[in-house]
């Protein structure tokens, strides 16, 4: 049996931020044994996968960062161009492998943070505690006891909801011979592309140079496409609206993100939590993720670190939840017109605004500026609705 004071399970972006946050000892501060469990290599390890994010200035994790940004384009349906510098935000792309290198490394040099490669069985609370039991890569049984327990791994369905849409999305990053991306810009939703009976679809273009860039087909719709659908897709905007042909495809990147109204369990037992994606740290009406992990993990730390009880707080705030739960029942409803809807926040309202309002950074003053550029009879409907809506498993829905 092995010991410590937490046990964090499953080393994707939470089980990794928060095993980075808790390796750093500060004056005045307890000292903590931590085991971060991560599953043996392969189908029970996380994909390869881009995380996105802005934040103001220089950030905590920049030595992974790939590229940055300070202009964000967004081209509506009928081929309108808004473009603008979000200052004093910076819109960041990491890349998970270099992520998971940068906390390795930093993991390697802490005392107090050990880590085990394990296939995770079944946790089980305990008398001040947890236990989780694990099976090794050789097949030997092996417990880990703990004072507290914090699960990243995904769930393995979704909490009934009223609303449940996907984002999902397949990438292309690609390489030309020729100068053909703009690397100052990124390309955050380009509504140039057909879109579906339900939701609404557009491209996103990183560009991390003038001739190589990530080129994502993105969909909020009730159900995936096949992979050929996917590939049709992006070759329809890559050759016929961007206008870009010969690419060269490097790597490929598939992914589906739950947009939903339903409310994620933080807690599970008197000293099991549940962390990242599976703890709510996703933004219902954006699908970002990143940023309100990185919330979440610094709060439990500091709670961890200063001896106080480490329930994690809800990733984004109460008066942000409502107001997704309203966008998303506008959009799955057909009320709204989900390209047009957007693309109508991004002319009317500035830039960076928008962003802090999606990230839930706004005031109350700020979020009703930005509440007067939608469609307002749809979206009240939408919100009187609500009460009455059951909610449903998905994708029973």
């Amino acid at each position: 049996m092995l010991e410590a004071d937490v046990a964090i399970v499953g080393a994707g972006a939470a089980g990794l931020s928060l095993a980075h946050l808790l390796s750093h000892r500060a004056p005045g501060r307890r000292r903590l044994s931590v085991l971060l469990v991560n599953a043996p290599p392969g189908p029970l390890r996380p994909p390869r996968r881009t995380w996105c994010f802005w934040e103001s200035g220089g950030g905590r994790y920049d030595a992974a960062v790939t590229a940055v940004w300070k202009h964000l384009r967004v081209r509506t349906p009928d081929c309108r161009v808004i473009e603008d510098d979000i200052w004093p935000l910076r819109y960041k792309m990491i890349r998970s492998n270099d992520f998971e290198n940068l906390i390795a490394h930093d993991l390697a040099q802490s005392e107090d943070v050990q880590r085990l490669e394990a296939t995770v069985e079944t946790l089980e609370p305990i008398t001040d505690g947890a236990q989780v039991h694990t099976r090794t890569a050789a097949g030997r049984p092996l417990t880990v006891r703990a004072r507290w327990l914090f699960d990243s791994r995904p769930l393995d369905s979704l909490p009934a909801a009223r609303t449940t849409l996907l984002q999902h999305f397949h990438g292309w990053f690609v390489r030309s011979d020729r100068p053909v991306f703009d690397p100052r810009t990124v390309e955050l939703m380009d509504f140039r592309v057909p879109q579906p009976s339900r939701g609404l679809s557009f491209g996103y273009v990183l560009p991390t140079s003038d001739r190589q860039a990530l080129v994502e087909y993105t969909e909020f719709s009730p159900a995936v496409l096949s992979r050929q659908g996917y590939e049709a897709a992006l070759r329809h905007y890559t050759e016929n609206v961007l206008g870009v042909r010969d690419l060269e495809v490097i790597s490929t990147e598939t992914g589906v993100i739950p947009m939903t109204d339903a409310p994620f369990a933080r807690q599970t037992a008197p000293s099991i939590f549940r962390i990242g994606a599976a703890g709510g740290a996703t933004r219902p009406s954006t699908g970002y993720t990143f940023a309100g992990l990185q919330r979440q993990a610094q709060a439990v730390a500091g709670a961890l670190l200063s001896g106080r009880h480490p329930l994690p707080p809800p990733a984004h705030s109460a008066r942000s939840r409502a107001m997704d739960a309203v966008m998303l029942r506008a959009l799955d409803s057909g009320r709204v017109d989900g390209a047009a809807f957007f693309a109508r926040l991004f002319t009317q309202v500035p830039m960076e605004r928008l962003l802090r309002f999606l990230d839930g950074r706004t005031r109350l003053h700020e979020d009703l500026s930005v509440g007067v550029h939608t469609p307002v009879l749809p979206i009240l409907r939408s919100a009187a609705e609500l009460a009455y809506l059951p909610r449903r498993p998905f994708p029973e829905q």
